[in-house]
């Protein structure tokens, strides 16, 4: 159960002003269709955590627990300072094509999320719990969590929130992970 709430909540935090998010406001704003967007996010985010979670399990099979424990302390201390740098869209989407706003989303989602501060997150996260399942139903639940009310609320929520105090509460939030695990504390 740790396992889950911890990967949820980091990245439940790690998104908010996270570059996927303002996809999400995006493509809420621009196409108004709340379903199929939100399908899109979960196919997307639940195939890219997926795979990062493997990828974290790998990780744990292969490196000594010390190793391990400091390798993890290292990247949640480098997410830590990620966080705290504002993301930006590069490019919006310019036409739906002949997929729909499901695959437009599916696909953008997709991309977006590689190399992004939660995908690592995963990795990290999977390599530090036993349960590769729980960690990518945590992160996919907190990425839902912080995803989906930017797309239903689309024209209010961006001026509500301040990003950058939420950046800053990510940043900590990483940064404290990175300290328990460099001391070898547990979180439950």
């Amino acid at each position: 159960m740790e396992s889950f709430l911890v990967s949820m909540l980091v990245v439940a935090i790690g998104e908010i002003g996270d570059k996927t998010q303002l996809l999400a406001l995006l493509l809420a704003a621009r196409f108004r269709r709340p379903v199929p967007i939100i399908l899109g996010i979960f196919v997307a985010t639940l195939a890219h955590h997926a795979v990062a979670g493997a990828a974290g399990e790998l990780i744990r099979n292969a490196l000594n627990p010390n190793t391990l424990r400091i390798g993890l302390a290292i990247s949640f201390l480098a997410m830590s300072l990620w966080a705290i740098k504002p993301d930006k869209m590069d490019d919006a989407p310019r036409h739906l094509g002949k997929y729909g706003v499901f695959a437009l989303t599916l696909a953008t989602f997709f991309l977006a999320e590689m190399g992004d501060k939660t995908q690592l997150a995963t990795v990290a996260l999977a390599a530090r719990y036993d349960s590769l399942v729980a960690v990518v139903a945590g992160t996919t639940l907190g990425m839902m969590i912080a995803d989906v009310p930017a797309v239903l609320l689309a024209d209010r929520l961006a001026l509500k929130i301040s990003f950058r105090a939420v950046r800053f509460v990510s940043a900590g939030l990483f940064a404290l992970l990175g300290l328990a695990a460099l001391l070898g504390l547990k979180f439950g």
